[in-house]
């Protein structure tokens, strides 16, 4: 089989970032989202970031314009179903995925392989919501996805050889880099960089060091190129909470506990810059500490 026609599930940062790479890949793309105004807001994104690779000379003005004609979008999940290659981009929650895959079923073509973005939830438990747990993987972009050059395949227990191969062809045509990593909670990158990040949450929770202070410890010290608490906003503190209970729960280490003050943060609903506050706060000219 060969793969033309991409069909991407949730219309967020995830899933225009891959709509985006996608259709600059020349693949035809179709978004689907529950609310119209999220996939309108995703082309309108999508669109500001090519112009900001046709103005850094990454790509020509007729590439951002193939590019914006190859991407269609639609409320109706059953059109996402006729394509060949399916990526689920919707939030990090494991009955909301499996219930997406649940109503695509009855829709879908034989040959339609499935993928979900997630970034830490066992690929092998969400294949076994569908009719086709051999051609299901997990499909990890970083973000933001234009950008990133590692794509983590993840395949289920059942996952056969001939989709791993199938989706490795799509990632080099992308032009970006594949790791494997076996199904195991997390993956590779979030295993390694998540406790990273609660661990900054709980020296600033413990006193150790002010917000400030443990950002430039780790830009300056460890040459990162973000502080662990601006990463931390930029992902999401939801997300970063999701991915530490999926590692508690499923390596039973008391080690991933999540700290108690990033649950406060998520519970105030300070999650980071898509909520204009969380470590810093984005509300008004440069971020500020709230800490």
């Amino acid at each position: 089989m060969v793969i033309s026609q991409i069909g991407v599930i949730g219309a967020g940062q995830m899933g225009n970032g891959i709509a985006h790479v996608m259709a600059l890949a020349d693949y035809d793309v179709i978004i689907a989202d529950v609310s119209q105004e999220h996939l309108v807001s995703a082309t309108r994104k999508i669109a500001q970031n090519l112009d900001r690779q046709v103005i850094a000379k990454k790509i020509s003005k007729s590439q951002r314009e193939k590019a914006l004609e190859k991407i269609k979008t639609t409320v109706d999940l059953g059109k996402v179903a006729k394509t060949d290659l399916i990526i689920e981009a919707v939030n990090e929650d494991e009955e909301l995925k499996r219930k997406i895959f649940h109503s695509l079923m009855p829709h879908l073509d034989q040959h339609t392989i499935l993928a979900s973005n997630t970034s830490s939830i066992s690929i092998t438990r969400l294949a076994s919501c569908t009719d086709r747990p051999e051609k299901f993987l997990g499909f990890h972009f970083m973000n933001p996805v234009p950008i990133m050059q590692l794509v983590e395949l993840i395949p289920g227990i059942a996952t056969n050889q001939k989709t791993f191969d199938e989706c490795k062809l799509v990632v080099d045509r992308l032009g970006k880099t594949v790791a494997r990593s076996e199904d195991f909670p997390a993956f590779i990158v979030n295993r390694i960089l998540i406790p990273m990040i609660n661990e900054a949450i709980y020296t600033l929770y413990e006193g150790v060091g002010s917000v400030e202070a443990i950002d430039t410890s780790l830009k300056l010290g460890a040459n990162h190129p973000m502080g662990p608490l601006e990463l931390a906003d930029f992902i999401g503190l939801d997300t970063c909470l999701a991915i530490m209970n999926v590692l508690h729960e499923g390596l039973a280490d008391t080690k991933y506990r999540p700290c108690p003050l990033l649950t406060k943060y998520v519970e105030a609903g300070w999650l980071g810059r898509k909520s204009k506050r969380g470590f810093y706060d984005y509300r008004i000219g440069d971020p500020l500490p709230t800490r």
